[in-house]
């Protein structure tokens, strides 16, 4: 019993999906009215197909784009109310921080409007170690400072203590600091791979728009010019049709007919009699040389821009034509050199012929030939 490999299996698969492919094209080459006249409907499906997986990326692209901008908003708002509550609570503690630590009792310049300042007051003079003896008041002088090293240690312990507490205060702003910098930072670099990430979304987004405005304005000029062709159309009947009717209509042709009255012949009516004065018939003749001198005019105008669009046909039909010359003698160029190459391989197949038949006797027969040009490709 013989063992398959998964090697000979793949060799055999690839096998056959070459003579598959090779198959499928035999029978798009080999039709000659799908090659040359007919369409191909399976381009065509796969084009709709196409078209079908780029709208659904442009809308599933807008979505995402509608849901990141939907995520910044969110985030935004997220951090305005965080900063809000966040200078609330700062606001708050500072008011608690007063409230605590800096009543109006412990200020300096307290006493100097303190309401109960005269219950809280002292006699003017208590003892002799009373602190409140000033100098002016003759009571103590140089040199009887007898408390003079406890106030200097209550100074120095009160100083320590209010630099220490400065330094904790110092140390707590730093680290608020440094927390509220490294929160900006990573928000910050959010921001940027979100805008990073929407300007590429803009970009594809524009590049889309740009080829569908280029298509639409494309199929807009060819409707104007169809549409203008249709209009100058109608406007030569329509003007056709008016001086048809001017010339064979009763008021250049002057039917008395017309002016006949119903209660008589002998009557005229007079809304349809001919007999104007000199003056109207002036007025008329000159409308009528305005209408002919617009019509001349507009005639010019229509005349310019046809002429101006038949160079423009002319100069790119000229431009064709050199085009076509250039493609012809690059075709007589390619030709020629293809010729000279058919010469050169016509003589080498010819020695090699001579060589063939001067080493193998036997001639190939009809069927040896059949078996050639089986392939869609060249060499089968």
């Amino acid at each position: 019993m013989e063992i398959v490999q998964p090697k000979d299996l793949e060799e055999h698969f690839g096998l056959a999906k070459r003579r598959h492919a090779e198959r499928c094209r035999q029978k798009r080459i080999f039709n000659a009215r799908n090659r040359i006249i007919g369409g191909d409907a399976e381009a065509w499906d796969v084009q709709v197909h196409d078209q079908k997986i780029k709208d659904a990326t442009e809308k599933a692209k807008l979505e995402t784009f509608a849901a990141e901008m939907r995520h910044n908003d969110k985030t935004i708002c997220i951090l305005e109310d965080r900063k809000r509550r966040d200078k609330k609570n700062l606001c708050k503690a500072i008011d608690d921080f007063r409230q605590t630590f800096q009543k109006p009792e412990t200020r300096r310049e307290f006493d100097l409007s303190d309401p109960l300042a005269l219950k809280k007051d002292l006699p003017a003079r208590q003892s002799d170690n009373d602190v409140r003896n000033t100098a002016s008041g003759m009571q103590r002088f140089m040199g009887e400072d007898l408390n003079f090293h406890e106030r200097k240690k209550f100074q120095q312990e009160q100083n320590r203590e209010w630099s220490l507490q400065q330094q904790r205060e110092w140390k707590k702003a730093l680290a608020d600091q440094k927390c509220a910098e490294d929160f900006y930072m990573k928000t910050r670099l959010q921001f940027d791979e979100t805008a990073k990430h929407l300007q590429g979304l803009e970009r594809a987004t524009r590049n889309v728009v740009c080829a569908a405005v280029k298509e639409f304005n494309r199929n807009q000029a060819m409707e104007s010019a169809e549409r203008k062709s249709l209009e100058k159309k109608q406007e030569q009947e329509d003007n056709l049709a008016e001086i048809s009717n001017l010339l064979h209509g009763d008021l250049l042709s002057e039917n008395p007919q017309q002016a006949a009255s119903s209660f008589g012949p002998h009557r005229v009516v007079p809304d349809r009699w001919k007999g104007m004065t000199q003056e109207q018939l002036e007025q008329i003749r000159l409308v009528q040389k305005q209408q002919v001198q617009e019509k001349l005019r507009l005639q010019e105008e229509e005349y310019q821009r046809d002429r101006a669009w038949d160079q423009q046909r002319v100069q790119s039909a000229r431009a064709t034509l050199l085009l076509e010359r250039q493609h012809r003698r690059l075709q007589r160029d390619l030709r020629r050199a293809l010729d000279c190459s058919n010469l050169s391989l016509a003589g080498e197949q010819r020695s090699q012929k001579k060589y063939m038949e001067e080493l193998y006797t036997n001639q190939p027969t009809e069927d040896y030939f059949t078996q050639f040009n089986t392939r869609s490709r060249l060499g089968g």
